[in-house]
């Protein structure tokens, strides 16, 4: 994780236009956040913090396709409103994001989630968690079957996620089996089988 000192953020906007984001504080306590539905003047800060957050591990100068995969998401069928989320500090400064998108299980309709992006200087204080508790029981509220997601199992357990073949659920791609996972929630099924799909940016990732 980046400190505050070597902070250097993405550029990503539309136009001519630059985000750059301010470092924050570096006090050692765990973030205080209120955590809302996206609005449309939040498109730009959230391309910002995403591109911050996955540029780590890019080359430098790299644009991730993460950045770019939000943009596209929003712009699709698959986007759902109610699912993407801010973190805002008490002063007003959004530091990070997450989003649920329309995934399928065969015919049936359930979530892709991901990305979340926190700002590299804020990370490792609870932000992060924050923001999957408040997407998680959001779409558990909306009677949604399940969320699914590619990451880390030992991050991700914490939240509920076991591997995918736990449901009899299988990724688009076998490669992604060790870190395909589900989370199932209040409307799930277990006739909920079969290959997981995403939304169609997601291919161009």
């Amino acid at each position: 994780m980046a400190d505050a000192s070597r902070f250097l953020t993405g550029w990503l906007t539309q136009g001519h236009g630059e985000i750059r984001l301010r470092p924050g504080s570096t006090a050692g306590h765990r973030d205080r956040v209120l955590i809302r539905r996206e609005t449309e003047r939040d498109a730009d800060v959230i391309r910002a913090i995403t591109t911050a957050a996955f540029a780590q591990s890019r080359p430098k100068d790299q644009i991730p396709p993460e950045a770019r995969l939000v943009d596209e998401l929003r712009a699709g069928p698959a986007w759902l409103p109610a699912l993407s989320l801010v973190a805002v500090t008490p002063a007003g400064e959004t530091i990070g994001h997450v989003l649920c998108t329309r995934g399928h299980v065969g015919q049936d309709s359930v979530l892709a989630l991901g990305p979340l992006s926190v700002r590299p200087d804020r990370q490792q204080n609870g932000v992060g968690s924050a923001l999957m508790h408040a997407v998680l029981g959001a779409a558990d509220a909306l009677g949604e079957p399940l969320a699914a997601l590619l990451g880390d199992p030992a991050y991700y357990r914490r939240f509920g996620f076991a591997l995918s073949t736990a449901y009899q659920i299988t990724p688009p791609r076998p490669e992604w089996q060790p870190h395909f996972q589900v989370r199932v929630l209040s409307g799930y099924q277990p006739r909920l089988r079969g290959m997981f799909t995403y939304p169609e940016p997601f291919d161009r990732t």
